[in-house]
């Protein structure tokens, strides 16, 4: 049953996993170079946008931040079940709930990569007004809460048909 699921659109379920990875990859690779050329981490600076590089150890957006390696590993494979618990989800859905589940995935598999190869999630956009600074984040980031977005979008629309559907 699965695999009949994972033949069907294969190519563009995996189309829209690389795109979005590929989009983070290409970014974050080159901010990291931008910031080595510049020796400094403040590579764009303007009113409303500024694009520094910060190397987060933490959750998301920065948030529980730790340098103790054995945490940082345990959340690493975490995040790694996550990830094929999301895609079992996208084999068994379609329409726009396997989409947002698939640019999850994508993102997801972004900021893995970075967790593993560099032990940290480089983010660099940070969104200001004034001195208050919104969390510094990155592309995948952008795809994850857009995906997340999305999911939320449709629960709410299917509960109203479903509630609708109750009423009547």
């Amino acid at each position: 049953m699965i695999l009949k699921n994972l033949s069907k659109n294969f190519y563009i379920n995996s189309l829209i996993v690389f795109l979005v990875y590929s989009l983070d990859r290409i970014s974050k690779l080159y901010i990291i170079y931008l910031d080595k050329n510049n020796l400094n981490s403040d590579i764009f600076t303007s009113t409303y946008l500024n694009i520094t590089l910060i190397w987060n150890r933490g959750v998301a957006f920065g948030l529980f931040s730790f340098d103790k390696n054995n945490f940082y590993n345990l959340l690493s494979a975490v995040i790694a079940f996550l990830i094929f618990v999301l895609l079992m989800m996208a084999i068994k859905n379609s329409g726009l709930k396997r989409y947002s589940l698939l640019i999850i995935i994508g993102g997801a598999l972004g900021n893995l990569h970075d967790r593993l190869f560099f032990s940290a999630v480089p983010d660099f956009i940070d969104f200001h007004i004034g001195d208050f600074h919104w969390f510094i984040f990155n592309v995948s980031d952008i795809f994850i809460t857009v995906g997340v977005i999305g999911m939320i979008l449709l629960e709410i629309v299917v509960n109203n048909k479903t509630n609708v559907n109750k009423k009547i």
